[in-house]
């Protein structure tokens, strides 16, 4: 498990170092999943629930989080690979049949969310920096393409020193969170933070509806706990510090989330923040001023920057692992040979990530990343592990999950709940599923792969 190489498919062995501790681990965690997401979606939030009662969504997101960590940091401590998901599926459907379509729908899938997750918070990036400066449309696309380039320049280099600008990136996204809570608390007004409208807890279809519509946000906000399962190959102590990582991750950033929307909300009132492009930036020029503001608005894509960082960092292993496997273009499966990291698979997604960055809008964006995503790496991976506690012993699970399956099974049907509320985009995730298996079947029929291998030869019958 703690071996730090990982065997092509052409016989050659490609290193990936184990440079990241618990400490590194956390950083590329909360820089993922703060991101400029509860930046962008605050505003969002509120107005599909029409009042303060939106902390429900952000409570309920925090909680699915939780219950999904059970899962992740199973999978993760007992296959600490690059790759995650994909090792996951494979292994979890089996490594000869379903879980070569499984995995290979995930690689297939990652090509696209991966860069869509980027590419958001790229143009949310975008969107504060036109608070410092007004941008037309073309100017706008340009520093959300520009982001990504400098991000792709930054991460082309080793893990360690890597694991060394997450660190700093981390203090900057802490930073810029804390203030703002301690803002919010300083001139905190109750009365403002509560003013429920009418029904506000009528717990009706209608209410349950603008629940999944605001969860939609909430949800996006919160994903990136599990971005360290994806560099599993480089983690030291992985089955430890994988299921740690992850729960310090999102037990920080709930508390985080919490304090911090509970902040904004006594300070601007709901009416008016449902309707802001740059809700965090208007609350500090509320608290302090427009210079402050303009500060606030720095360190915020500082924090937007953190983000795709560590995003484009976790995809980039994920193609690498599935090449490795023979279950991808070989192409990905090379590492540069001084740096030792997957050079071919970073430029790519980071070159299709540039490409949306220019193409799309964030709310958009942000529902095609969960409807590709929900079906086959989030409910795989909860009917995946219940599979392999079928198959394998309980001493190949370093990390066991509470109550085991409720976490899984709880979390399967949350994310087929939120699935349904994408909406339209439903019919995107399930085009992107159809042309994958389409992918897949051209692939393995050209590899000579299952389903179309060559059928074993049968022994001849005992006195033949």
């Amino acid at each position: 498990m703690n071996s730090s190489s990982q065997t092509s498919a052409s016989g050659t062995s490609s290193q990936l170092e184990r440079g990241l501790g618990l400490k590194e681990a956390v950083a590329l965690n909360m820089i993922e999943i703060v991101g400029i997401g509860p930046f962008v979606t605050s505003s969002l939030v509120i107005k599909a629930m029409a009042g303060p009662q939106a902390m429900i969504a952000w409570l309920a997101g925090g909680l699915l989080a939780t219950l999904d960590g059970f899962v992740w940091s199973e999978l993760g401590a007992a296959m600490p690979k690059a790759g995650g998901t994909y090792v996951f599926l494979r292994e979890a459907y089996g490594p000869q049949k379903w879980g070569r379509l499984m995995s290979f729908l995930f690689v297939w899938q990652t090509m696209i969310h991966g860069p869509l997750s980027m590419a958001s918070a790229a143009i949310g990036f975008s969107k504060y920096v036109s608070y410092l400066h007004p941008l037309t449309k073309w100017e706008a696309k340009a520093v959300s393409g520009g982001l990504i380039i400098l991000l792709i320049v930054l991460l082309y280099r080793r893990v360690e020193t890597i694991g060394k600008i997450s660190v700093l990136l981390w203090v900057g996204v802490i930073g810029t969170m804390l203030w703002l809570i301690w803002g919010g608390a300083s001139h905190f007004n109750a009365k403002l933070a509560f003013d429920f409208p009418p029904n506000a807890f009528q717990f009706s279809n209608l209410w349950f509806a603008a629940l999944g519509a605001a969860m939609i946000n909430t949800v996006y906000s919160y994903w990136g706990y599990y971005n360290i399962c994806h560099l599993g190959g480089e983690i030291r102590d992985p089955e430890k510090n994988i299921p740690r990582g992850i729960f310090l991750s999102i037990l920080g950033i709930t508390v985080l989330y919490i304090a911090m929307q509970t902040s904004i909300l006594g300070v601007i009132p709901w009416r008016e923040a449902q309707n802001s492009d740059f809700l965090a930036s208007l609350f500090v020029e509320r608290l302090y001023g427009s210079g402050a503001a303009k500060i606030a608005t720095v360190m915020i894509l500082w924090v937007a920057l953190a983000s795709v960082f560590s995003v484009l960092l976790g995809y980039s292993r994920v193609p690498y692992s599935a090449a490795l496997d023979g279950n991808f273009l070989p192409i990905f499966g090379r590492v540069h040979p001084t740096k030792h990291f997957p050079h071919i698979s970073l430029l790519l997604l980071g070159g299709l990530a540039f490409i949306f960055s220019l193409a799309l809008k964030l709310q958009t964006a942000i529902q095609a990343i969960l409807a590709m995503r929900l079906l086959v790496q989030f409910i795989g991976q909860a009917v995946g592990i219940m599979l392999l506690h079928r198959r394998w012993s309980a001493d190949r699970f370093p990390f066991k999950m509470w109550l085991y399956p409720a976490p899984a099974v709880l979390t399967m049907f949350a994310w087929a709940w939120l699935f349904w509320h994408t909406g339209p985009f439903r019919k995107f995730g399930l085009a992107a599923i159809g042309i994958g298996v389409i992918a897949f079947l051209v692939w393995t029929r050209e590899m000579r792969q299952w389903p179309f291998a060559p059928a074993a030869p049968s022994k001849p019958a005992d006195g033949a």
